[in-house]
């Protein structure tokens, strides 16, 4: 452990890190420091000036405590603790110079900035100014940069802090952004006038101080006060990302990042963020019923008796179940529970065909061979990286920014790809694209891998859907270089859905003699299962299921409401309280923001109510009483916010596999992946822009 330094901040004495920076020390002991240009999780620039403090017997000046040390300081003449002053008037005079400095150039836009209510420049002006300035010259003015449909440029706002610059060159990964000219004329520019090329642009925004960058879609719709604020969880990807919706009345008009350091820090993706226009259009708001062809409007009664009549004509081996991707945990056990008391054993979760979750024998796999063994910090110690079919930069943005933050930290980090070679936005070694390279690699990669302390192995969907062949090659692999083991357990599973580890967890598979998602599919085609109930599967043909009689439960009018017989409209995640695990096995509560719209219903409702038309009355009747019954099908439900460390899975689980492993395309797109991108406009036009862009490969 690092000795501690003592210190006095104010007269007060404290003992901290010696390489913490002055500001840091000074906010350990309780003070405040302003700064612009500073943040937490970017590298130093020093260039504000707003974070001065004096220093007792150092230079006869302020100090910019964001740029030195604590183990920089001098002790007193006689070995007394150094001392750091943050409240005397020499300080007070000089962040007012630096306040006044700042405002020469920025106008007064605070009354239609988006910023406004919630600016750090309006804070610090407030607290830190001189309430006048002695600058009667006309303010210089610059023109608007275009950096894509998300982000909207007021650049005559900006003090150069260059924030954005260093987050697009060191978390995203893109080099778009930079500071060009000098003094007056200095500007922040993407160079080209071109958009951002990034998952990552809308960050961004947070990270500016002044309203320079603000949100374009956004833009002019509410002020921060008008607006109710709930934390929740995103399920845009499986990382479940900490995140904050701001709605007014039934409208969500935005959505930010919370801090979670375990998951996405304080980052999230852009389809996370401008996902919210999606949220209200193209919605289910009353059942539906196919009458001669043609969907008519219907009472829930009515939706409700047509499938009881259904079911009653229908043995339970005709009847097939499937589950979306962004479904909660306690729809997925409603729907579990509803299955098992008509006797279908025909259901399935993985929409994708991937083989996790049941073994070759059919019975159910272990949890630790389908969550992210390591955990998501984990990567932050991982010595050496090996993506096999997977593309983290669009299945998971802020996971792959995670991985670009340990490549940078540790200098000549070794990461290995297997699988599709594109632009990762760090240096990797291009092995192949055959997954027969899993079990014939490069010998000196080989080699490191076998030596590397913590070795990482970071399994995609793309290498999960041939029936367990490919991840038979990665098990033994991980097994022979040592990724898998007590102490450390570095296979992971990246998931892409957000509902996929909970049905896995609850056993939402094929019971005893049941078929697969592909099984139900080809059997719907042949005739042999004639009722499907589709919770929220979109992400398929679904014209497959014309034969059958399907009932789709969702929220959109997407691929799988356009072949439904009866459409019983369901809630979002952002209009019902419900779990999600993430793809490292955390179980987390995503929080109601609004209520649905018009005759929609929470998912799980639906499925007790239903159950009670068709005989089968589940045993709850509110949320509290059916996530008890979550927790007592597994015990996992029960640990809200924490990741329950699984097991390392064997390294022969899936040794009865036989075949040769084959990679299938992982997501098409970052953008349009699920019901609710593909209802907003934002969404659809970032993939018509970004389709445009020339795909960058990475040198081998």
């Amino acid at each position: 452990m690092t000795d501690l330094r003592t210190i006095k901040v104010n007269g007060e004495e404290i003992d901290v890190d010696p390489a913490l920076t002055l500001l840091q020390a000074c906010e350990a002991a309780g003070e405040e420091i302003p700064r612009f240009c500073y943040h937490e999780r970017l590298s130093i620039a020093g260039n504000c000036r707003m974070c001065l403090i004096e220093v007792k017997g150092g230079p006869p000046k302020p100090v910019a405590s964001c740029a030195q040390n604590v183990r920089d300081l001098r002790p007193g003449p006689d070995g007394q603790p150094p001392e750091l002053f943050t409240n005397t008037p020499m300080v007070k005079k000089a962040r007012e110079g630096v306040m006044e400095f700042l405002l020469i150039n920025h106008p007064l836009d605070c009354p239609i900035c988006d910023q406004g209510g919630e600016c750090d420049l309006q804070d610090q002006a407030i607290t830190y100014g001189r309430g006048t300035s002695r600058f009667e010259e006309n303010k210089r003015a610059v023109d608007e940069k275009y950096m894509g449909p998300l982000i909207k440029t007021i650049m005559t706002r900006c003090i150069q802090c260059t924030r954005c610059v260093r987050f697009a060159t060191e978390v995203a990964g893109v080099s778009d952004l930079g500071l060009v000219n000098r003094g007056e004329d200095a500007q922040i520019t993407t160079y080209l006038e071109k958009a951002v090329e990034t998952e990552l642009a809308g960050n961004l925004i947070d990270v500016c101080p002044v309203g320079a960058l603000t949100s374009k879609p956004y833009a002019f719709n509410a002020r921060p006060w008008e607006l109710k604020k709930t934390e929740t969880i995103d399920v845009m990807d499986a990382l479940g990302s900490h995140i904050r919706v701001d709605a007014r009345a039934r409208e969500v008009l935005r959505i930010l990042p919370r801090i979670h350091d375990d998951i996405n820090e304080e980052w999230i993706g852009d389809k996370s963020r401008f996902i919210w226009d999606g949220l209200r259009r193209q919605r289910l708001d009353t059942p539906y019923i196919r009458e001669d062809g043609k969907l008519r409007p219907a009472s829930w009664s009515e939706a409700f008796e047509a499938i009881r009549a259904k079911i009653d004509g229908t043995a339970p081996e005709k009847i097939g179940a499937l589950v979306g991707d962004l479904v909660s945990a306690e729809a997925i056990k409603a729907l579990k529970d509803l299955t098992d008391a008509l006797g279908v054993v025909n259901r399935d979760c993985r929409q994708d065909g991937s083989a996790l979750g049941v073994l070759p024998d059919g019975t159910r796999a272990p949890r630790g061979s389908y969550v992210f063994g390591s955990t998501i910090a984990g990567i932050d110690e991982a010595d050496m990286i090996l993506l096999v079919g997977t593309n983290p930069r669009i299945e998971a943005p802020v996971l792959n920014a995670r991985i670009r933050k340990n490549f940078l930290d540790k200098m000549g980090l070794e990461i290995g790809v297997i699988g599709e070679a594109t632009d990762l936005t760090y240096d990797y070694a291009y092995l192949g694209a055959d997954p027969s390279v899993i079990g014939n690699m490069d010998q000196d990669f080989f080699d490191k891998l076998c030596k590397a302390e913590k070795p990482m192995i970071i399994v995609g969907q793309g290498a999960l859907r041939d029936g367990g062949a490919a991840y038979k090659a990665v098990l033994d692999m991980a097994s022979r270089v040592g990724a898998i083991g007590d102490e450390w357990n570095g296979l992971n599973i990246l998931h892409t859905a957000a509902s996929r580890v909970a049905a896995l967890d609850l056993g939402f598979v094929p019971g005893e003699g049941g078929k697969s998602f592909g099984g139900i599919i080809d059997a719907v085609e042949a005739g042999d299962i004639e009722i499907v109930y589709n919770l929220g599967a979109d992400e398929f043909d679904t014209s497959r299921l014309e034969n059958a009689f399907v009932i789709y439960q969702g929220h959109h009018g997407d691929a799988g409401a356009r072949v439904a017989d009866v459409i019983l409209p369901g809630a979002a995640y952002t209009e019902e309280s419900g779990i999600f695990t993430n793809t490292e096995g955390r179980v987390q509560m995503a929080m109601r923001a609004y209520f649905p719209f018009g005759e929609a219903r929470e998912n799980w409702a639906i499925l007790r109510a239903l159950s009670q038309v068709i005989g089968k009355t589940l045993p709850y009747d509110d949320l509290f009483t059916l996530r008890q019954a979550l927790i007592e099908d597994n015990e996992i439900f029960g640990s809200i916010g924490t990741v329950e460390m699984a097991d390392a899975p064997s390294a022969d689980l899936y040794a009865s596999v036989s075949g040769d492993p084959v990679f299938t395309p992982g997501l098409d797109g970052y953008w349009l992946t699920n019901p609710v991108a593909r209802a907003s406009k934002t969404m659809a036009e970032c993939a018509a822009m970004f389709a445009a862009a020339p795909k960058m490969l990475a040198a081998e």
